[in-house]
């Protein structure tokens, strides 16, 4: 990968052209919610092409993961194209987005994203073994201009203007082990694989039953998620973080913003939020072109280089 490091300041400006996968990888697993057995095979994809879903049980019907296509945003985050859907896409959409993969194609042969162990760390692995190809294409940038802000129900996610890709998430959950927790970073492929890939999808013994009645977490176990009874956390192992939690839903809100379709530079600050919102604030962004720019790597490298001399 190409990289330049500008300044601790201003933080680093990753990379001047698009990328691809240099080679296909696969994996296998169940879904979360559905519980049915899925396999995924990542392949390189061309310049401009971004993330494409295909369904090969289906003709290879093909699903952009473009918030143009987000049909569902409750538990997960779905796409549906034509009343084909794909379920479940936020963990392995934020890998893609953080490690700096642009354009690929993900064949699925179900409708819902393997859940793996939970996390984002099983697609890290993968994609480190594709390799990563960079193509000559120029990378274009979605910088934020001005604030903006969605909120209700004592929930808040706001995004301010910045230079680098920020995220300040903040969650709060009524367990001795969870109660609030904050995570500030600045999200490069290195500290994204390292501090955040690995928090695993989790949530409470008591909401089990009330969550399976309605039709979700069918495949759920302490083998892809962590569990939390009244007092304690179910799975033998203990949590990987102490702010796992907090950690995971800064993956969750990742995977949501890549449905921009570009790499986002802004300061992402997130109270309590979930899908619903992160999405709110994502067509928010996309429908109102007075809230951003878009930029080339040398637009924003040049920008950067005057502000050091000014």
């Amino acid at each position: 990968m190409t990289s330049v490091h500008i300044n601790a300041q201003f933080g680093a400006i990753p990379l001047r052209f698009e990328t691809t996968v240099q080679r296909p990888v696969e994996a296998s697993g169940i879904g979360l919610h559905s519980g049915v057995p899925v396999r995924i095979r990542i392949l390189p994809a061309p310049p401009a092409t971004g993330i494409v879903f295909v369904r090969t049980d289906l003709d290879g019907f093909q699903i952009p993961a473009s918030w143009r296509h987000v049909q569902k945003v409750s538990y997960a985050t779905s796409l549906m194209r034509q009343g084909v859907l794909i379920s479940t896409t936020e963990h392995l959409l934020s890998v893609f987005y953080s490690m700096s993969v642009d354009n690929a194609y993900v064949e699925i042969d179900n409708l819902e994203v393997p859940i793996l162990d939970g996390s984002g760390q099983p697609f890290v692995e993968l994609i480190r073994s594709a390799g990563i190809r960079e193509y000559r294409k120029h990378r274009r940038y979605l910088r934020i201009r001005r604030p903006v802000s969605v909120e209700g129900g004592g929930k808040r996610i706001t995004i301010l203007p910045s230079d680098r890709f920020l995220l300040t998430c903040e969650v709060y959950f009524p367990h001795p082990l969870v109660e609030r927790q904050t995570l500030e970073i600045e999200v490069t492929p290195e500290r994204y694989a390292a501090e955040i890939a690995p928090a695993r999808t989790f949530g409470f013994e008591y909401e089990l039953d009330q969550m399976r009645n309605m039709g979700l977490i069918r495949g759920a176990s302490l083998d892809n998620a962590v569990c939390f009874d009244r007092r304690t956390i179910l799975n033998e192992g203990g949590l990987r973080f102490p702010d796992e939690c907090c950690r995971h839903k800064a993956l969750d809100l990742i995977g949501d913003l890549a449905l921009i379709g570009k790499p986002l530079l802004g300061h992402v600050i997130a109270e309590k939020a979930g899908h619903a919102m992160h999405f709110a604030l994502v067509n928010r962004i996309m429908n109102d072109p007075t809230l951003y720019e878009i930029l080339s790597f040398d637009q924003l490298a040049g920008r950067v280089a005057h502000a050091l001399v000014s």
